[in-house]
C-alpha cells in the first residue's frame, strides 16, 4: 500500500492538495481536522472537549486522535493506502502510527511536507476564516497556531527525515502547479506508477 503524510503548517494547502492526490491516486483520505470537525458538528462529547482546545489554538490529545486514526483504518479494508493529513502532529504520535500500520504489515511510505512562509499563511488562513467562518480563522488564533506547529509539530519533520522519508515541496503558487511537484515525488514512492 501506498502511505502518505501529508504535511505542513495551518493553511500551508492540505486539505485542496489532498483531495487531489486521493482523486489521482485512489487513496483513503484520512483527516484528523475532518474528523474532529464531524465530532464537533455532532456535539459528542469528545467533539466539545476538541473545539474547545481547537479555539484556543491548542492541540487535541494524543490518546483521542490514535484512537480516531486506527478506527478509521481498521475500517478501511479495500484500500490503495491512506493519505494522513493533519497526523502524525507529534512525535509520539508519528511512532505510534508506525505501531498501526506496522501491525497490517504496512508502513509510511514518505512525508510531504508543504512549505510555505508565515506571511502567505497568515494571509490565507484569514481569507479562509472570511469565506467560511472558521471561529479558529482569527489573527490570534492563527498566530498561535502557526506557533504550535513550529514548537510542537514541526520536530515530526526530523523524525522523517531520519528515516529518509521526509519529502519537502514548495507549496507557494498555483495550486495545480504544486499538485503537479506532489505528484512527481507520490510517483517515486509508489513502484506501481
Amino acid at each position: 500500500m501506498l502511505n502518505i503524510v501529508l504535511f505542513g503548517p495551518p493553511g500551508a494547502g492540505k486539505g485542496t492538495q489532498a483531495a487531489k492526490i486521493v482523486e489521482t491516486f485512489n487513496l483513503t483520505h484520512l483527516s484528523t481536522g475532518d474528523i474532529l470537525r464531524g465530532e464537533i458538528a455532532a456535539k459528542t462529547k469528545l467533539g466539545l472537549e476538541a473545539k474547545k482546545l481547537m479555539d484556543q489554538g491548542n492541540l487535541v490529545s494524543d490518546s483521542i486522535v490514535i484512537g480516531m486514526i486506527e478506527n478509521k483504518i481498521q475500517q478501511q479494508t479495500h484500500t490503495a493506502g491512506f493519505i494522513f493529513d493533519g497526523f502524525p502532529r507529534t512525535t509520539a504520535q508519528a511512532e505510534a502510527l508506525d505501531d498501526v500500520l506496522s501491525r497490517s504489515g504496512e508502513e509510511v511510505s514518505g512525508m510531504i511536507t508543504l512549505e510555505v512562509d508565515n506571511e502567505e499563511l497568515i494571509r490565507r488562513l484569514l481569507k479562509r476564516g472570511e469565506q467560511t467562518g472558521r471561529s479558529d480563522d482569527n489573527l490570534n488564533t492563527i498566530q498561535r497556531r502557526i506557533q504550535v506547529y513550529q514548537d510542537q509539530t514541526a520536530p515530526v519533520i526530523e523524525y522523517y527525515n531520519k528515516r529518509g522519508k521526509y519529502k519537502p515541496v514548495e507549496g507557494k503558487g498555483d495550486i495545480d502547479a504544486i499538485f503537479s511537484r506532489i505528484a512527481d515525488v507520490i510517483k517515486g514512492l509508489d513502484n506501481t506508477q
